[in-house]
């Protein structure tokens, strides 16, 4: 029997109506394309458990300067973003650890230089979260929650 791991999540829109695509990531596999975003999406991927280094990457991508409202000072009223929640490993939630862990690439839709950031679960620019884990999961989740 091959030990795997299931990992789980939700993708939620702010605006339905803003064309906001996400794609998510697991190593070189595609797990979801969506081109709009218009609903919550839940994503599932079994990946074996064996030895190995991983990475998730979550990608917002589509956003355009129409879907961000500034008022007259230029401080954003309302916005388009895209949520990431109930992120997990078989079942345990991993969102903690995105907060501290997962790093946000992205250049503010081309406004400011390239940037990492933190991850706090809102996508309100085109770039990619990223999260590098290892398997066995249940070694690195006891290392780092």
């Amino acid at each position: 029997m091959i030990d795997s791991v299931v990992i789980s999540g939700v993708i939620t829109p702010s605006t339905p109506a803003a064309k906001i695509g996400a794609e998510v990531w697991i190593n070189n596999t595609c797990v979801i394309n969506c081109e709009h975003v218009d609903s919550a999406i839940s994503f599932e991927h079994t990946l074996s458990d064996n030895d190995g280094e991983h990475k998730l990457r979550i990608v917002m991508k589509h956003k355009q300067a129409a879907h961000t409202q500034l008022d007259e000072q230029g401080n954003i009223v309302q916005d388009a973003v895209l949520t990431l929640s109930d992120l997990e490993f078989d079942s345990l939630n991993v969102m903690q650890i995105v907060t501290e862990r997962a790093e946000y690439c992205h250049d503010f839709n081309g406004s400011q230089s390239l940037g990492t950031h933190r991850c706090y679960g809102d996508m309100g620019c085109n770039g990619t979260v990223s999260l590098k884990f290892s398997t066995p999961v249940y070694l690195w989740l006891l290392e780092h929650m």
